[in-house]
């Protein structure tokens, strides 16, 4: 469970998260929406302990992310744009990696086998295109099995076969109880994937939706015209 608590957060003399109160619980899809400067990816940062806020508190699993970062091992976050070192093997990034959490003995290939990564984990990471780099990613972010996953625009670059065998993994993975909270400026994943939508707005939660899936239900419609109106405040 991640809870955030009257989270500020300023940039020199702009306030780029306004007061955010927020419980995300296991076993959900959130979907954070909103336009470009929203506040979506600082907020992200700030649960990962990347970004320190003014003010306010947040709780992962019921540790406090300020005292203590152990909380990390249990997220598997992926960045807008994947970034790894170019001089180095598809295989050899992924190989480091294990060894960093050389604890870990059970790794989940799923993505790994599905996005058909063997077939270039020879190559430098310099010769990938995004897309390639991005199923990378994709990838690693599943690879250690996390209790929760924190993703930022995570189709973003993929190919329409892949970004559908991604969704899937994400449903598959929320069955299990996992928490997933993921960010996006396409609607129609927010209507496939989520059961609960948060739009931002200029550092505010400014609509919440909850639902079975958005995209099911006798108020579907009326979510996705509330989405669309908001869509007019997108830069």
């Amino acid at each position: 469970m991640i809870e955030i608590k009257n989270l500020t957060k300023r940039f020199w003399k702009f306030d780029v998260l306004k007061s955010i109160n927020l419980i995300i619980e296991g076993n959900q899809i959130v979907s954070l929406m909103g336009p470009n400067g929203s506040g979506k990816t600082t907020l992200i940062k700030a649960i990962l302990g990347l970004v320190i806020p003014e003010n306010g508190e947040i709780t992962v699993n019921g540790i406090n992310t300020k005292r203590d970062f152990k909380y990390r091992k249990s997220i598997g976050y992926m960045p807008q744009t994947a970034c790894f070192p170019d001089n180095l093997k598809v295989s050899e990034v992924i190989q480091i990696i294990k060894e960093i959490r050389k604890n870990e003995t059970e790794y989940d290939m799923e993505l790994y086998e599905m996005l058909n990564i063997e077939s270039f984990s020879d190559k430098k990471i310099f010769t990938l295109s995004q897309g390639m780099k991005q199923k990378v990613s994709c990838a690693i972010t599943f690879l250690f099995n996390p209790s929760i996953l924190i993703l930022d625009e995570p189709t973003a670059g993929l190919d329409p076969i892949s970004a559908e065998i991604f969704k899937n993994k994400l449903l598959s993975e929320s069955e299990k109880g996992k928490l997933i909270l993921f960010t996006t400026h396409i609607l129609n994943e927010v209507k496939e994937l989520s059961n609960r939508m948060i739009f931002l707005l200029d550092g505010e939660i400014m609509l919440e939706k909850k639902n079975e899936r958005i995209s099911s239900g006798s108020d579907s419609d009326s979510i996705y015209n509330e989405l669309l109106m908001l869509k007019k405040y997108y830069r």
